[in-house]
């Protein structure tokens, strides 16, 4: 494993621990405790409300897995209504979960994950493509050709 992949692991196990309510960082043991903390906290949820279902239409095809794969953490089943866009995940799940855990964790998680994405991009581009990373400059309008 590369020290950066590290990090993240590092860094989203204490995102889920955050949205968990622990204080214990970083290890795979608080991870798996965490995530039990999260399933009991849905099973209590349930005994005082129902569950609705939200559709949350996520793009980006890499966030989409992230999305799923926390859903299944928790013990949910995403699904997709047949027709429906690729796009789109559907959630059966207490609202206050929705609201409180799941869909601010996700947003962590799916930051934390972007902000490593960009830095790998940009180290593998200077390192095999070239140094030069920033954007590409922004050129005035060219003026509209005169009728002739």
């Amino acid at each position: 494993m590369l020290p950066l992949e590290g990090t993240l692991l590092e860094k989203l196990r204490k995102i889920e621990a955050l949205h968990a309510g622990t204080k214990v960082d970083g290890e795979r043991e608080a991870a798996r405790r965490a995530a039990e903390r999260i399933r009991a906290r849905i099973a209590e949820l349930r005994g005082r409300e129902q569950d609705v279902e939200l559709l949350y239409r996520l793009p980006d095809p890499w966030k989409r897995q992230l999305f799923v794969a926390l859903c299944r953490r928790y013990g949910l089943k995403p699904f997709r209504e047949a027709g429906r866009r690729s796009t789109t995940i559907q959630v059966r799940a207490p609202k206050t979960f929705h609201d409180q855990t799941l869909w601010p964790e996700y947003r962590a998680l799916a930051e934390e994950l972007d902000a490593h994405l960009r830095e790998l991009t940009q180290r593998v581009i200077r390192e095999a493509i070239d140094d030069d990373v920033s954007e590409a400059a922004e050129a005035p309008k060219a003026l509209p050709a005169a009728n002739r």
